[in-house]
């Protein structure tokens, strides 16, 4: 579950300060669209101002990490899927393009194409090959102990991004960047609620199994349209894996044995898609027939919102490079840096999907 934990301190209050009004980098293309993912004004991430709640935030002193220079050090960025998805493309370009700004030594890139075994050895090689500072993206939440205890051993700091793991803040890693999952699922719900009137049989297409975000976006979802939307009855929660092709399976089975299904909420939008290709093979119009509410922030889901063949999409912003970078400046500064960094997402909607492609990636 997310973790509300983060520090009062004036340090954190100006990280945060700082990053949110830093610029996003460059988006790369998606997988079907030639046209470049969404500009620097429109995509940067920004940071929610810090609650007042209790713990403390994490120090170079306290995590017991050496001193650097990143314009001087080796720093390893380890990804987690197959870079077919919009979301990995642009995560692991803004990554890229702002190690490139900031002057980094080296930047050692890996993918672990799904599979946690993959990510435990990526994460060692790259700690081999002389990596001293870490950008995790981690594939689950749970399992990536041996390769954060190789890093600790090493005194490497890791900084993890877009999921939280399971582990100890300032012990095994030192802080999480990413969404509030919970509240994504929330609004998505609202979203849900609003354009089918809250009334109706939904669908969940949830994510893969032993992460935090498939946990929270059903846990948000499902709690906001029990409390506000008894009539809207959640029939089916099926995963697809945060895939485009398996969402296009699952939702052709449920059209099968649930043929009075009226909605679907998918928990990324590629998902969201397959189920939009299974609805139209069905003789039905999505986005009408049967409503789409997805969460990511994809162009070619934004712009099948702006078409009229999805209803709603909940941005889930890639672009960590430039807050990334940025906390890990203030980190080696001695900074404190609160335990998890939870930045804003906006929303699409069918009022502002075409004026705001240039955002989506």
């Amino acid at each position: 579950m997310m973790i509300q934990r983060r520090s009062r301190t004036l340090a954190v209050a100006c990280l945060l300060a700082a990053t949110a009004t830093l610029a996003a980098a460059g988006c790369a293309k998606s997988e079907t669209s030639n046209t470049a993912g969404g500009d620097s004004s429109q995509g940067a991430q920004e940071a929610k101002s810090p609650e007042s709640t209790s713990g403390s935030g994490c120090t170079l002193e306290t995590y017991g990490a050496p001193k650097l220079d990143l314009k001087d050090a080796v720093v390893g960025f380890s990804q987690s899927e197959k870079e077919a998805n919009p979301f990995r493309i642009a995560e692991t370009q803004s990554i890229k393009d702002e190690a490139k700004k900031v002057g980094v030594k080296k930047l050692l890139t890996t993918n672990a194409q799904s599979q946690l075994s993959k990510q435990i050895s990526d994460i060692q090689d790259m700690l081999a090959q002389g990596a001293q500072f870490l950008i995790v993206a981690p594939l689950n939440s749970d399992g990536l102990e041996p390769a954060l205890k190789a890093a600790a051993a090493k005194k490497v700091p890791v900084l993890t991004i877009d999921r939280k793991v399971n582990s100890t803040a300032c012990k095994d890693y030192v802080a999480f960047l990413g969404s509030d999952f919970v509240e994504q699922g929330k609004r998505a719900a609202d979203a849900m609620i609003k354009v089918t009137g809250g009334k109706g049989k939904v669908a969940i297409l949830l994510g893969t199994s032993g992460n935090n975000v498939t946990t929270d976006r059903t846990k948000g979802f499902v709690d906001q349209v029990k409390a506000e939307a008894p009539g809207l009855e959640i029939v089916a929660q099926q995963t697809g894996e945060f895939a485009r092709d398996k969402g296009q399976q699952v939702m052709e089975q449920l059209i099968q044995s649930k043929p009075d299904i009226t909605a679907v909420y998918a928990e990324n939008d590629e998902m969201g898609l397959g189920a939009l290709t299974a609805i139209k093979a069905a003789g039905k119009k999505p986005g009408k027939d049967v409503k789409i509410v997805s969460v990511d922030g994809t162009r070619n889901a934004v712009q099948a919102l702006a078409n009229g063949e999805y209803n709603a999409v909940i941005e889930s912003n890639p672009r960590f490079g430039p807050l990334a970078f940025a906390t890990a400046q203030k980190f080696y500064a001695g900074e404190e840096i609160p335990e998890n960094v939870i930045i804003t997402d906006r929303e699409y909607d069918e009022a502002n999907a075409k004026d705001s492609l240039g955002g989506a990636y």
